[in-house]
């Protein structure tokens, strides 16, 4: 089977924080949006696994109310945003870093009236949401940024708004992606704003992740 776990050339050496954070020296500045606009100018876009994850796939079919507000970060190719289109939703923000993601998405979704597509820094995007997606962007961040992260999910989220979604079960030799475990995600949540309100391994996960993704809820705390 194909190994869809992304690889890049950069070696990384690791130690831990208070939070139980990787902490990579200086690799916030080579995680821009250049780095990944080379990504995927150069088609090493090896995280994207073509569809919906079985097990988002599965939480957004549980989902009633179709006109609740959605936030997609790091939505690379947007396949979770192109399934809740599929099945009725209605109010679609994406937002990713890369340029040339963006141009692609903008011309895919040109005429599709219910999604907005934001080139942009998620940790500057404003807005309330009921629901935010997480696939694959908490595990491309720097690992310096999760507390941030946290943070500026419980901001977006509205009063009764959800996180979710698919985090790695496992260590990485070097990153993106930044691996880790239950252990160490819960207390960085609720060190920063957000209510775990479920983490367990899936059994929606694709053949090549099987046993080592954890699909989780969280709302904010406030």
């Amino acid at each position: 089977m194909k190994d869809l776990t992304p690889k890049t050339d950069i070696g990384l050496s690791c130690t831990m924080d208070e939070n139980g954070c990787c902490i990579v020296p200086d690799q916030q500045n080579q995680l821009d949006w250049a780095y990944w606009d080379n990504q995927w100018a150069a088609g090493q876009t090896g995280w994207d696994i073509g569809y919906v994850a079985p097990a988002l796939k599965d939480w957004f079919d549980s989902i009633e109310d179709k006109s609740l507000s959605v936030l997609i970060p790091g939505c690379g190719n947007a396949h979770e945003a192109e399934y809740l289109l599929s099945i009725g939703f209605t109010n679609i923000t994406v937002i990713d870093i890369a340029p040339v993601a963006v141009r692609i998405l903008k011309e895919k979704f040109s005429n599709q009236p219910n999604i907005q597509v934001i080139q942009g820094d998620f940790f500057e995007h404003e807005g309330a949401y009921d629901v935010i997606v997480e696939q694959t962007f908490f595990c491309a961040i720097d690992p310096l940024l999760r507390a941030s992260y946290c943070e500026k999910m419980q901001k977006l989220l509205k009063p009764n708004g959800v996180l979710g979604g698919l985090l790695f079960d496992r260590k990485f030799e070097q990153g993106p992606p930044f691996g880790g475990c239950k252990c160490e995600y819960t207390p960085i949540f609720h060190k920063n704003g957000l209510e775990v309100l479920e983490m367990d391994i899936t059994g929606g996960s694709i053949p090549e992740r099987q046993g080592s993704e954890l699909f989780f809820k969280a709302k904010s705390k406030n």
